[in-house]
């Protein structure tokens, strides 16, 4: 269902926090809405929404769930983003690297439990004071193994991403699902690259094309082209390249780019970045 963010405040503790209501039409709904529900209760991590407190609400006919959320005061990673572009700046690499680990760490929790976000995107990541990126909306997350072993159940997989996935961060095997495959947890490394991408160049790799009403779809089945720059280490546009590979068995596992995010960080200040 279609959902509200508002700002509240605690009775109790005078705290602030943001309840998320999600409108629910039909029992559909109310099982979505459930889902994430049940997603946010999976985990207790740092780089992972906390569930405060949810509940359903009838009104009338219709329903609504309550989910009570922390309210992080820094904003989405999209909005921190759109600020320096608009002021003609870009992300330090170290800066990138902080935010970027983050978001792995969680990633990697998601992963490790069986589970796939599938909707990873940098409107889905809070930011704190401290630059800790926060993973939200966990209503898109499912098994991260889905098999494929007919054309209908390709369909109904390529239907349901084309509802749940964010288009411009979609990875590739999501918009023509073969009769025979494996979908797994690599979509997300995909969306990962297109967060990376987002956070160096300013906008996802796939935003202006979606913008100007061109084939996503078409897009992504091609190797990506990377600006040139001396912005940035060689070792991360190589980290970059590495995850928005078209074929999914060839993109790194979380694992391997954390332990790459980490070595990319122990790495001397003046080595990484020529200039910021």
């Amino acid at each position: 269902g279609f959902s509200y963010v508002d700002l509240v405040e605690g009775l109790r503790d005078g705290r602030f926090y943001a309840l998320k209501r999600i409108l629910c039409h039909d029992k559909e709904d109310r099982q979505a809405a459930l889902h994430e529900v049940e997603m946010h209760n999976l985990f207790q991590h740092p780089n992972i929404l906390r569930l405060e407190a949810h509940c359903l609400v009838e009104k009338g006919a219709k329903h609504e769930a309550w989910l009570l959320l922390p309210y992080v005061k820094g904003g989405t990673l999209w909005s921190e983003v759109e600020a320096l572009r608009e002021k003609g700046a870009f992300m330090p690499e170290r800066r990138i690297l902080l935010i970027l680990h983050g978001i792995c760490s969680g990633l990697q929790a998601i992963h490790s439990k069986g589970y796939a976000h599938r909707d990873l995107k940098p409107t889905n990541v809070l930011l704190d004071d401290d630059d800790r990126p926060i993973l939200m909306d966990l209503g898109s997350m499912n098994r991260a193994r889905m098999e494929v072993t007919s054309s209908r159940e390709a369909m109904a997989v390529q239907d349901w991403a084309a509802q749940r996935c964010t288009i411009s961060y979609r990875a590739p095997e999501l918009f023509t699902v073969p009769s025979q495959c494996v979908i797994d947890e690599r979509t997300d490394i995909w969306s990962l690259g297109c967060m990376l991408y987002c956070m160096m160049f300013g906008e996802g790799p796939y935003d202006a094309i979606f913008q100007k009403g061109d084939s996503v779809a078409l897009a992504v089945q091609n190797p990506i082209t990377i600006p040139t720059t001396s912005r940035y280490s060689a070792a991360l546009h190589r980290l970059l390249s590495s995850m928005m590979t078209v074929s999914p068995q060839e993109r790194p596992s979380i694992e391997d780019i954390l332990q790459q995010v980490e070595e990319l960080q122990a790495t001397p200040a003046g080595q990484v970045t020529t200039s910021i």
